[in-house]
C-alpha cells in the first residue's frame, strides 16, 4: 500500500491531540505506570523481533524498532486514559483492557496486515491477546506498587520535614 508511512505516522501522531483534555495532574500521576510499561514494550520488541514472534515488513525509519509507532502512539495516550476513568476499580480496567485487547487482536491486526505493516509469526491471535492481557495486569500493578509503596514513601517524607 502506498500511502502506508503516512498511515502509520497518523496513527501515532492522532492520540496525541486528546492529550491536552487530559488534567496534567491525572498525566503526571499516571505517567510512572505508562513510562515503565513503553521500556518494557521496547525490550518486548527486540526479543519478539531476535525470537520471530512476530514481524514487521516495514518500519518508518531503519534501525528503529517497527513498532515505536503503536508504543508512543495509541498505547501510550491510551494507557493513560484507561487509568484515568478506571484506575483504583481493578475488574472494570480489566474488562476494558480485554475489550481494547480483543479489538486491536481481531480487528487492527488483519487491518495492519492488510496494509504490510505485520504479520504473526510464531504467536496466535490468542496468545497475543493473553500477552496484552498480562501486560496490562503488570501495568496496574506496577502502577499501584508506585502509588502505594514508593509515592507512599516521599508523601511520608514531607510530612516528617514539615
Amino acid at each position: 500500500m502506498k500511502n502506508r508511512k503516512q498511515m502509520i505516522m497518523l496513527m501515532a501522531l492522532l492520540p496525541w491531540l486528546s492529550l491536552p483534555l487530559l488534567r496534567k495532574k491525572t498525566f503526571i500521576r499516571f505517567l510512572p505506570g505508562t513510562l515503565f510499561m513503553c521500556v518494557y514494550l521496547v525490550a518486548e520488541g527486540i526479543l519478539a523481533t531476535r525470537r520471530k514472534w512476530w514481524w514487521f515488513p516495514f518500519s518508518i525509519k531503519p534501525n528503529v524498532l517497527a513498532e515505536l509507532p503503536l508504543i508512543l502512539g495509541p498505547f501510550f495516550v491510551g494507557s493513560f486514559w484507561i487509568f484515568k476513568y478506571t484506575y483504583g476499580k481493578f475488574w472494570i480496567y480489566f474488562l476494558v483492557n480485554l475489550i481494547v485487547d480483543s479489538f486491536f487482536t481481531i480487528f487492527m491486526l488483519n487491518w495492519f496486515k492488510r496494509i504490510g505493516y505485520v504479520t504473526l509469526i510464531r504467536f496466535t491471535r490468542m496468545q497475543l491477546s493473553l500477552l496484552f492481557l498480562l501486560k496490562s495486569i503488570f501495568m496496574y500493578g506496577f502502577q499501584y506498587l508506585y502509588e502505594n509503596v514508593f509515592s507512599g514513601t516521599i508523601k511520608k517524607e514531607e510530612q516528617v520535614e514539615s
